[in-house]
């Protein structure tokens, strides 16, 4: 009798945590009077046709804790939509995510029928902690694949992963800590610290020995960590990757996709890399190319399923 007891409260204590919520706050912007983005609204130039069709949320949930701030996007119509968790760039309050990106920037995905979630990280965009560009803060978008679970529209069998700049910092070590994510694209994704270091030390002393702790002490660990180059062996082989990266992009130069595919092939990642010739860090020289390549993969790998490439050498 006193084994049932225990049990009964083992049972209940385990109920309690599997109710506890995690989103505690799904704002939608209605009022975009409030923001600069709305003489562009009201004014006579072109708008994308899309933004009537989708909805954009301001968002707060829990990480470690921690309440963190985000955005949520996805189609006014009704119905069960594949996700996309999309990984912002930048560090601190550069790159911040702005309800102008919900509505542009994600919406452009989100009317194709997803539904996007985005998160500012810890210690960004108002959120609480501290961010350590790519340290615990890769929590704060790990845990969203449990957000969208309290999400009406969201179908969590079908997530897929979207990262630019340090995003893609972000997407590949989550890769490597979850098996939740079905497809992932990457754009002028930083791939190794240290090539980050040689081609523009700035980053060292500005963002990267400010953010990441003790890092004088563990330089090479703390790179390392960072650096999906050093552990593609880590790399899930069911998971395709789509890498974008102009060829001009002197932020993040085009090395880091390049050397990166080259071990994609030795561990025989399913990957597709596509230079764009003349690109810049956001390949605005190639816009429209690159937002169908993003929808394409994600149409192809998340929404319909289709198999993966046979990685396996083949062939007469």
């Amino acid at each position: 009798m006193r084994l049932l007891k225990i049990l009964l409260f083992l049972f209940f204590l385990s109920s309690i945590q599997a109710q506890e919520k995690l989103l505690l706050k799904k704002e939608l912007i209605s009022d975009w009077s409030k923001f600069p983005i709305y003489n562009r609204l009201t004014s006579n130039e072109p708008k994308p046709n899309y933004i009537d069709s989708v909805n954009v949320y301001a968002i707060t949930y829990l990480s470690d804790g921690l309440k963190v701030n985000g955005f949520l996007v996805k189609p006014k119509k009704d119905g069960k939509y594949p996700c996309i968790i999309y990984n912002r760039g930048g560090n601190r309050e550069f790159g911040s995510l702005k309800p102008v990106t919900g509505l542009f920037k994600l919406g452009k995905i989100a009317k194709e029928g997803y539904v996007i979630i985005a998160s500012q990280y810890r210690g960004n965009g108002g959120s609480e902690g501290q961010e350590e560009f790519g340290g615990k803060e890769v929590n704060d978008i790990l845990v969203l694949t449990d957000v969208l679970k309290e999400i009406k529209n969201a179908d969590i069998n079908k997530i897929g992963m979207y990262g630019w700049s340090r995003g893609g910092i972000m997407t590949y070590i989550a890769l490597t800590k979850t098996t939740k994510i079905k497809a992932a694209v990457v754009g002028g994704a930083v791939s190794d610290l240290h090539l980050t270091i040689k081609n523009r030390p700035i980053m060292e002393e500005k963002v990267i020995a400010e953010l990441i702790p003790n890092y004088e002490n563990n330089k090479k660990e703390e790179l390392n960590k960072r650096s999906a180059i050093k552990w593609v062996d880590k790399f899930p082989k069911n998971v395709p990757i789509l890498m974008l990266h102009g060829n001009s992009d002197w932020r993040v130069k085009p090395e880091h996709s390049l050397k990166l595919a080259l071990e994609f092939e030795k561990h025989r990642i399913p990957y597709r890399l596509i230079m764009f010739e003349g690109g810049d860090h956001g390949i605005k020289e190639h816009k429209n190319e690159v937002d169908y390549q993003i929808i394409n993969w994600f149409n192809k790998y998340l929404k319909n399923n289709q198999s993966l490439p046979n990685m396996q050498y083949h062939g007469k």
